[in-house]
């Protein structure tokens, strides 16, 4: 395929991750029951058989941080550093999306720092949750405004939060995930922080969980004093203005409703490689080419919509 689609959903599996956090925590998360397989060489191989010029990389769940400060602290670096290792060993091929040792705030204060004017990364990969606290928190306040300050991407991982455990047979991914991805949207939301940090440019996965569904229900809430104030230009502008990827959602019952709420300038080709194996990154390609959609959409959802928030990879 012509390789020009941006990957802004695709992850990566450091060994000594992998070694530190265990296939007992990755492994449940997902459909497969166990962590991926992976390389670099495996990324760069289904992305030439797919058409994905270049991927930003990110550490998915669940995370680095499970309850010691000081080795998601570790993790942290030793992630960044791999994935900043990995594009320069494959020049053009991989951005990154830096982690963070939340909720380790002057630890994060300081790694941004380093991701971003000595490692260069392209933005900063979050988690909806950190335990049992969400990003609106407002202890995570000095973290936002430094990433507003820096005007920087911020892309949104779902994981698997405490309150999610209802039906623990069901992997984290199928029903989790979305919710909680829907939860650190609405706690961004009230919390100010969407208002107060214009300068981000936010990406929530998998078509923002049930945001686009549930947005009008969530919007009720803005009538109520306290929640009105911290939106003021109204919840559904909020989620106008954020950044959607396509991952497990090239559909078109999930895109029926994320089209319904943002312009398609909003949405970004995203696979969830290799946690999605390949046949579901296939499947993404495909899908969106059955979506009918124009040319011009399409190639901006696939490749223009990224180039306009990645400028070094636009300038590679």
């Amino acid at each position: 395929m012509d390789p020009h689609r941006i990957d802004v959903h695709h992850h990566i599996l450091p060994p000594d991750y992998v070694a530190a956090v265990g296939d007992e925590r990755i492994g449940p998360l997902i459909l497969a029951g166990r962590t991926p397989e992976w390389t670099p060489g495996m990324s760069v191989e289904a992305m030439d058989r797919n058409g994905i010029a270049t991927a930003v990389t990110s550490i998915s769940a669940p995370g680095l941080w499970f309850g010691d400060d000081a080795q998601s602290v570790r993790l942290a670096r030793m992630c960044n550093e791999y994935a900043a290792a990995i594009r320069r060993d494959h020049p053009g091929r991989f951005g990154v999306f830096a982690s963070l040792p939340l909720p380790d705030i002057d630890a994060s204060l300081a790694e941004i720092e380093y991701a971003l004017d000595t490692l260069g990364a392209d933005g900063i990969g979050l988690l909806t949750s950190y335990g049992d606290r969400y990003p609106g928190d407002p202890a995570f306040a000095p973290v936002f405004d430094e990433l507003d300050r820096r005007g920087a991407v911020v892309y949104f991982h779902p994981t698997d939060a405490p309150c999610s455990q209802c039906l623990p047979e069901i992997p984290a991914a199928t029903l989790d995930f979305p919710f909680d991805t829907t939860r650190a949207v609405v706690s961004l939301l009230f919390s100010g922080t969407f208002a107060r940090c214009r300068g981000i440019r936010f990406i929530f996965s998998h078509a923002g969980g049930t945001v686009p569904f549930l947005a009008e229900r969530i919007a009720r809430l803005g009538a109520r004093p306290g929640f009105r104030d911290a939106v003021p230009d109204g919840v559904v502008a909020e989620l106008e203005r954020l950044h959607y990827d396509t991952a497990l959602s090239a559909n078109r019952l999930a895109f029926a409703s994320l089209l319904a709420l943002v312009t398609p300038d909003k949405v970004l080709f995203g696979s969830d490689y290799p946690f999605a194996p390949e046949a579901t990154m296939t499947a993404t390609v495909q899908g969106l080419i059955e979506l009918g959609l124009e040319d011009a959409v399409l190639r901006g959802i696939e490749r223009d919509n990224a180039l306009a928030l990645f400028p070094r990879i636009a300038a590679g």
